[in-house]
This record gives C-alpha cells, structure tokens and sequence, in this order.
C-alpha cells in the first residue's frame, strides 16, 4: 500500500525581525531563509521520512522555486511524477515575518499554481489505488472532494486553512485531524474547550472519526465506536512547533498505512510531531521510523475521557 498525499507546494521565505512592522510600517529584518512549505509537501516529507511509499500530487510553477520544492521531497522520499509544472504561474510562496524573541509571525501567502489543481488532475492511478489519501484545504476544494471520490483508499483530512465544507465531503472522510480552532469552526460553536465539550463536537460531524490537535496537550481522539481518548506526547525539549501538525498528519497516515488501530496510529504521529519540534522550521527535524520507535517507549498510553 502507500499514502498519496493531493496538495499545496510553497516556498516559504522566512524573515527574523526584531517586532512585527505595524500598518504601513517599514521594519529592517536582521536574517532571510528560503525554505520548502506548503501544508500539502510538508505532510509528504513527513510520511516519506518515516519510511512509507509516499506519492505527491500537486502544481508548481515554471519558475526556479519549482524545482527547489521538487528536490526538497524528492529528498524526503517521496514521489513527484504526478506533480505538474504549470507554464506561466509561479510556485505558492508564504512570505513569513517572525519576532527573534517569541517566534510570534505573520504569514502571506500567495497560491500561485496551488490555485491551478483541478479535478482532472487527481483523477490518476496513485489517488485511485492509494492505501490512505492525505487532504488539507490549500488547494481548491473541488479538487479536493474529487480526490475523496476517487480512492478507494481511507480519505484523512486536515482542514486547514480553516473553513465551512459540504456534508458529503464530510461523509467521505474516514479520519477528520482539525486543531481546536478548526474544528470549533466546523461545528460552528465557540466556547467550552473542555476535552468532553471538543468531544461532543467531534461527535457531530459527518466524518466517520476525529483526531483534534492540542498542540503541547497531544490529542484526543473521537473514533466512530468507542471511548474518546487524551494521548499525551513524550517529553522533549521543542526549540520550534512551527509543522508539528504537519509531521502529526503525515505521520498519522503513514501508521495508518501500515494497519495500525486508530489510537495506536495517533500515538505514532504524537510521538513524531513532538520530534519535529526539537529543530528549527517545518521539516528541519522530521524524524525517521527509528527515532519514532526509540522515544514511543516514554510516550505515555492514552487516557479516557469521561
């Protein structure tokens, strides 16, 4: 089996500034890094990391930046033939000022030929035979909910960037992974963070099971019979959470791949994310299957939630 990830390509140019400028403000940033993104790649390092058969589908443009984002994966392990080049459009770029103390940023993105994935694109053998097919919404969402039509793998969606989606993409998903915010936007509900209330919110959506990121919290776990779940992350010391969901996705799937049970799956991808955010940047420490395995010894079991 594998894992077939349909999704964004960025190039993400990182600038350190000491504050954020304000409206109409000019700042003078003290460093610049050029760095492979977009929530759609960043899910497919992480997968081909670990050690999974992982194919990416997705557009680039016709610029210098598009080879640079095809190298990155390629480097990660992970299949690009099915990404296109798009004549005339460039590369998704995610233009990211970030406070030396704090990390605290803003982010700008332009799609660029993210925009430019169609329907007909993702009707191509490695959706069709995918064992887990990975979604987030950074590509149009008609292409998105023709991608969940066509599997005949397990559709696992991250919604993000958050926003409202039809029922029947819903009822296709087999495992929902929102953050809080996400999913309370879902729902349509504010208020009580509570893990029974996120619980009970997850519970009322179409898909058949949902993980909700916590962040340093772990996750919680709704599946479609059973007791909810709080899986907590081993200790580390992060230096930069900047992609952890990214790696938890990626990882999720590819424990998902494998056959692992969904809360033996979500124990994996906590494990994972919580090595990612030992180094700097989205994929500067994605981890290998190996180093999942070592530090899953002090990862502690999953507790119920009442």
């Amino acid at each position: 089996m594998s894992v077939t990830v349909v999704g964004s390509l960025n190039e993400d140019v990182v600038v350190t500034v000491d504050r954020l400028p304000g409206r109409g403000e000019t700042v003078i940033g003290s460093s610049v890094a050029v760095l492979p993104g977009g929530k759609g790649a960043n899910q497919a390092a992480a997968a081909g990391r670990l050690g999974t058969g992982v194919h990416m589908v997705g557009r680039v443009g016709d610029d210098p930046a598009a080879g640079r984002q095809l190298a990155a994966l390629a480097e990660a392990r992970v299949n690009v033939g099915r990404v296109q080049r798009t004549t005339g459009v460039p590369t998704g770029t995610a233009t990211i000022p970030v406070e030396a103390v704090g990390g605290e940023n803003l982010i700008v993105v332009v799609p660029g030929a993210n925009a430019e994935l169609t329907p007909a694109d993702v009707d191509v053998e490695s959706v069709h035979r995918a064992g887990v097919l990975l979604l987030q919404l950074e590509t149009p969402l008609d292409t998105v909910r023709a991608a969940a039509a066509a599997t005949r793998g397990a559709v696992v969606l991250n919604p993000a960037p958050a926003q409202p989606l039809p029922a029947e993409l819903l009822a296709q998903v087999d495992v929902l992974v929102p953050n809080e915010h996400e999913l309370r936007r879902l729902a349509g509900a504010d208020g009580d963070a509570s893990d029974p209330a996120l619980a009970g919110l997850a519970r009322g959506l179409a898909a058949r099971s949902v993980v909700v990121t916590l962040g340093e919290r772990g996750a919680l776990v709704v599946p479609a019979d059973g007791p909810v779940l709080l899986q907590a992350p081993p200790p580390v010391e992060p230096v930069d959470t900047t992609g952890a969901g990214d790696c938890f996705c990626g990882a999720l799937s590819s424990a998902l791949d494998r056959g692992e049970p969904l809360a033996d799956a979500v124990r994996y991808a906590v494990t994972a994310a919580a090595l990612s955010t030992t180094g700097a940047g989205a994929r500067g420490a994605l981890p290998d299957d190996d180093e999942v395995r070592a530090l899953l010894r002090r990862t502690p079991g999953p507790t119920p939630v009442d």
